[in-house]
């Protein structure tokens, strides 16, 4: 992977078998499980993610107020409960590495929609 490649953290609610399944497409992709970091609160979650360079991918709609109110971040998924099935998501995630740069996704909230 580019340096400049997409690199992907996972909040808490978001099924851990994404990632597994991002890493077997060679998709650098971590979980607050894998980082320890379960349970610190919505704006650490959003600065560890940021210092490591990796976009937020989260089914809670908190992190969009932090983005709105101005938080400078790597990039930030939402994904909708009605969208958050495991198959759905890594297709979008992986599509998302493809055709975004680590810069492009900087300061930018991505909503997830259901790909037809």
């Amino acid at each position: 992977m580019s340096k400049d490649s997409l690199r992907f953290y996972l909040d808490e609610h978001v099924p851990v078998e994404i990632a597994h399944q991002l890493n077997q497409l060679g998709i650098d992709t971590v979980t607050v499980r894998d980082q320890k970091t379960r349970g610190k609160d919505d704006p650490s979650q959003l600065q560890i993610a940021s210092d490591q360079g990796r976009v937020l991918c989260t089914l809670d709609s908190d992190y969009l107020e932090l983005a709105k109110d101005g938080a400078v971040h790597a990039g930030i998924v939402f994904i909708p409960s009605e969208n958050s099935e495991v198959g759905v998501v890594v297709t979008y995630l992986a599509l998302m590495a493809k055709v975004f740069t680590a810069d492009e996704a900087r300061n930018h909230v991505e909503y997830l929609t259901r790909l037809a």
